[in-house]
């Protein structure tokens, strides 16, 4: 029993004299500063974090050192802090960084900055470091200056959120206008599934009742989805359009005098509606612009689809009135090339 009790006592005296790495090092109500500056052309954001607070979130020491050498870092504080420029969420840069000592404790100060097209009119904020990881009781002191006009808030757990400026009609809607435009002509995955669509048609009645049809489909899913009622895997839904893409090519390939119906382009358009959401998905939407900005996207992506139409369905008729008819063979084998790049999709986002 003694042997014991001296046992217990030496444990004691070790664990008393050893210090735990400072990775381990976790203190309650950790502090950190945050200094934001939106310029014309970028916002470049101090932050400073307790350097042990930031190593025990991250299961990780830290020194000045790795502070400049590594990416963990950069990923860690973009996965922990959301800032968004008119909806638009940015990825910060670490441009500099290094250890400050503030009221005798190490701080990781990191200088981020991030990217900008045009100078916003309204900035978001929201700030998750240590909140959710190691320290429920971190605060941050944040000061923003934007457009002349400063603004400073305490970040906690309860308060994590922090807005300035407000974005007027006029530019919500050319934004996401602009943006439905770009998401059109940058998803080759739709415009090839419109191109093999109007592969099918007969007549110009036949092209308005798919279009139309098509555009209904992805209008409901898209609402639907951005005001998350239904929700699906992005996954699962892009690989549903890669095989939407593969089944409408097969199609055009074994029986190319097949006259798509509309059904065909309404069941898929509600496909390829969940795919354009994932834009919106990763935007913030400001909730007094939220119909605005729903409408003016889906009408950018209807704009987009009639320049597509109106430039395809012209070549396809010409191509019908000539007398060696080669959309006989034109079809067909564009319509492989197409199916290729289905599977490919297929594949690639399936597995």
């Amino acid at each position: 029993m003694k042997k014991l009790f001296l046992l217990i006592l030496l444990v004691l005296s070790i664990t008393t004299t050893v210090q735990l790495p400072s990775t381990y090092a976790h203190s309650n109500n950790s502090e950190g500063y945050s200094m934001i500056e939106v310029t014309d052309h970028n916002i470049n954001y101090e932050l400073k974090v307790d350097l042990a607070e930031l190593g025990h979130a991250m299961n990780q020491e830290l020194d000045n050192q790795q502070l400049f050498n590594t990416k963990i870092v950069q990923n860690y504080i973009n996965s922990r802090i959301e800032l968004y420029a008119d909806s638009i969420k940015l990825e910060g840069t670490i441009e500099r960084s290094g250890v400050e000592t503030i009221s005798n404790k190490q701080f990781a100060v990191m200088n981020l900055t991030y990217e900008l097209g045009d100078k916003p009119q309204k900035l978001v904020l929201n700030y998750n470091m240590f909140l959710d990881d190691s320290d429920p009781s971190h605060a941050n002191y944040a000061t923003v200056t934007f457009d002349g006009e400063q603004q400073e808030e305490v970040l906690t757990f309860e308060s994590r959120e922090l807005e300035i400026g407000e974005m007027n009609f006029v530019q919500n809607v050319l934004q996401f206008l602009l943006l439905g435009l770009k998401h059109i002509f940058t998803g080759y995955d739709h415009i090839l599934f419109v191109i093999s669509l109007l592969f099918g048609i007969k007549t110009i009645r036949n092209t308005f009742t798919l279009v139309t049809a098509f555009t209904i489909a992805h209008s409901i899913t898209l609402a639907l989805a951005t005001l998350d009622i239904v929700h699906l895997p992005s996954s699962f839904v892009e690989a549903a359009i890669a095989l939407s893409i593969i089944y409408v090519a097969l199609i055009n390939i074994f029986n190319p005098d097949s006259k798509h119906q509309p059904w065909l382009a309404f069941a898929f358009g509600l496909v390829h509606g969940f795919g354009f959401a994932g834009i919106l998905s990763e935007m913030r939407l400001d909730a007094s612009h939220l119909a605005t900005s729903l409408i003016s996207f889906n009408i950018g992506i209807e704009i987009g689809q009639l320049v597509i139409v109106a430039i395809v369905f012209p070549i396809l008729l010409w191509l019908k009135t000539l007398t060696f008819k080669p959309s006989k063979w034109v079809i067909p084998g564009a319509s492989v090339a197409i199916l290729a790049f289905g599977f490919l999709w297929f594949i690639e986002r399936a597995f």
